[in-house]
């Protein structure tokens, strides 16, 4: 009744332990993706801050220069243009992104048979 006896229910119990550890554990590594908000809010901050930067430079030159509407228009304009641009930019990086994710995955899963 002495150690004998305490071992054996420690090595089932950490066993046990190590089993469900594996029954938890994702069996493959979490990828980082990101999430339909995640991409969603950085597009409109991207948009958003090419309307504003526009706005404050046509508001400054306006200002500077006594043309009340003409540069506040031009650069908001060009604001808008520039915020579209990167929006896209970014939208075509994550769609490489998301391709090369899969196209690897569908690999491992060929070389898994």
């Amino acid at each position: 009744m002495g150690e004998g006896n305490t071992e054996n229910p420690l090595k089932s119990l950490e066993e046990k332990i190590r089993a469900a550890k594996k029954a938890v554990e994702p069996e493959e590594p979490v990828q980082n993706k990101f999430s339909a908000a995640e991409v969603g809010w950085r597009m409109i901050i991207e948009l958003t801050a090419g309307v504003f930067i526009g706005f404050g430079l046509g508001y400054g030159l306006d200002f500077l220069f006594g043309t009340k509407p003409v540069f506040i228009l031009l650069l908001t304009l060009l604001g808008f243009a520039a915020g579209v641009k990167t929006m896209m930019k970014s939208a075509r990086e994550l769609q490489k992104k998301e391709v090369s994710a899969q196209g690897s995955t569908e690999e491992d899963n060929i070389d898994g048979r």
